[in-house]
């Protein structure tokens, strides 16, 4: 178990681009759907939690799904599978690109790299909406609606979003 944790989010982490919510539709994937280690429900608790907690929320929902398999040695190897290869990578091409920022392809490559990040992002909200329970009454989708206004619109802060939501939980 503990190998097959470490090489699910090494490869989670070395074929994803785009930071930590470009990274959740492929551990949604492969924890849910592959390995059918957690139930989508779980996942979205386990997403929820990350989301709330300091740091990114890729790396959150690795050390927390690797806890739930396999407690903290899980935790500490979906972990650091996530975070090697962007360090491995990072390290060795730090220079070269520092060299080549300016060279067009180069430039085109990230021209082309950004829009599907955004894609990613887009797809694993709407896979997490339709695969989960989150969506169980009215209340909640005009709370989503409401929120989603709230984060565009005002530029509300995140943290200052997710506590007054979470209270308004607690109400309904």
């Amino acid at each position: 178990m503990y190998w097959s944790l470490f090489k699910t989010f090494f490869l989670i982490g070395a074929f994803s681009f785009g930071g930590g919510y470009a990274m959740l539709p492929l551990i949604q994937e492969e924890v849910v759907q592959n390995h059918s280690w957690l139930t989508a429900t779980q996942f979205a608790d386990i997403l929820s939690i990350a989301e709330m907690t300091p740091g990114p929320v890729s790396i959150n929902t690795a050390t927390y799904v690797g806890y739930q398999i396999s407690g903290f040695s899980g935790s500490a190897l979906a972990t650091l599978g996530l975070v090697l290869p962007s360090f491995i990578l990072i390290s060795t091409l730090a220079s070269l690109v520092l060299k080549h920022k300016n060279n067009p392809y180069f430039q085109g490559v990230f021209r082309g790299l950004r829009p599907v990040v955004v894609a990613l992002i887009i797809g694993a909200a709407i896979i997490l909406g339709l695969n989960t329970n989150i969506f169980t009454n009215v209340a909640e989708i005009l709370l989503t609606i409401v929120a989603l206004g709230l984060f565009y619109f005002t530029k509300l802060h995140p943290i200052l979003l997710l506590l007054s939501f979470g209270f308004l939980g607690i109400i309904f």
